[in-house]
């Protein structure tokens, strides 16, 4: 029960901090980190609308996959402006509601890790076997990859929300501070929630690494496409920057729980508010411009979008 009770209390200590940065310091941190945040929704949003505009992008893989992660990240975007948000301002809501934006956030995060992986192996099987690629990475394949992305993304959230539900139904009616670590009731559940996080980091690097060594070697290869096959492994490079991103990211609810228990509430605040803007905004924003405004396809129509359709653009499409 001591273990219990300490566990119910860390996210309460959290917010408590919380209180003094609000007193002591000016909005103007709360402005940029919410115009950041709706800067890169509406990017994303234009992206996404680009992506929709054109059959050809609705139709090959590695479009698809992009236009899963833009409306994932953008999803993940407004999830977690809205927990920084309500823990800015001291906000209380029903353990249910809270339970709902825990697990498309958690989901989300996941999700954004796993999408890079398989956006890298499409890379993988269009410049290694360009013969097969449209049976290998067809539509259907594609949408098999986004479901068995949503079902690894949400078991362990689900595990650990069903969990307090299970031993104490009556609590998800009452008001709470929204944070992850309020439903951690066990021991057993930081192990398995730092476990997977381990797990989808070691196997989503695994898969970016052989991408990356795959592509170098057929890039050396007399009967590779020279030009195609560069242009792969520099995305494929810059989806390993990406995913660096994206472990802080799955590491952000353990880095928050080691500042707190070793900085002062004023430094607490301020590393707190780096983490936000720099581990769970930035990563985000990488998207349209890793991949989509390198693409030759993609890029004019985005820019003639963001202009307001000022001036008319052609652009081509590679199948592969």
């Amino acid at each position: 029960m001591a273990n219990l009770s300490s566990e119910e209390d860390a996210p309460l200590v959290h917010q408590q901090m919380f209180k003094v940065e609000m007193n002591e310091g000016p909005l103007s941190k709360l402005v940029v980190a919410i115009l950041m945040a709706l800067l890169f929704m509406y990017i994303n949003s234009i992206m996404f609308h680009t992506l929709l505009s054109k059959p050809v992008f609705r139709e090959l893989p590695r479009y698809i996959l992009f236009a899963h992660m833009l409306c994932n990240d953008t999803v993940l975007l407004l999830m977690v402006s809205l927990l920084y948000l309500l823990s800015l301002y001291l906000q209380k809501v029903p353990k249910a509601v809270c339970a709902l934006i825990i697990l498309i956030a958690a989901t989300t995060v996941r999700i954004s890790a796993l999408n890079l992986g398989f956006m890298s192996l499409e890379r993988y099987v269009a410049i290694c076997f360009p013969l097969r690629h449209s049976e290998m990475a067809s539509k259907k394949m594609t949408g098999v990859l986004i479901v068995i992305m949503w079902i690894l993304g949400v078991l362990s959230p689900v595990i650990d929300i069903l969990f307090p539900l299970i031993r104490n139904p009556e609590s998800f009616g009452k008001p709470m501070f929204c944070t992850y670590d309020s439903f951690f009731l066990a021991s057993w559940q930081i192990v398995v929630f730092d476990a997977i996080h381990s797990f989808y980091f070691v196997s989503v690097t695994f898969m970016i690494v052989f991408t990356y060594v795959s592509v170098v070697v057929a890039a050396r290869s007399a009967s590779t496409d020279k030009d195609s096959a560069t242009k792969a492994q520099r995305t494929v490079l810059l989806h390993f920057g990406q995913l660096l991103l994206c472990l802080n990211s799955l590491l952000y609810e353990t880095i928050e729980r080691a500042m707190a228990k070793v900085s002062s509430s004023r430094l607490f605040m301020d590393l707190r508010y780096m983490n936000y803007l720099f581990i769970l905004l930035l990563p985000r924003c990488l998207s349209p411009l890793v991949y989509g405004l390198r693409d030759n396809a993609v890029r004019p129509l985005f820019l003639y979008y963001v202009r307001c359709g000022y001036r008319k653009v052609k652009p081509s499409v590679a199948t592969h």
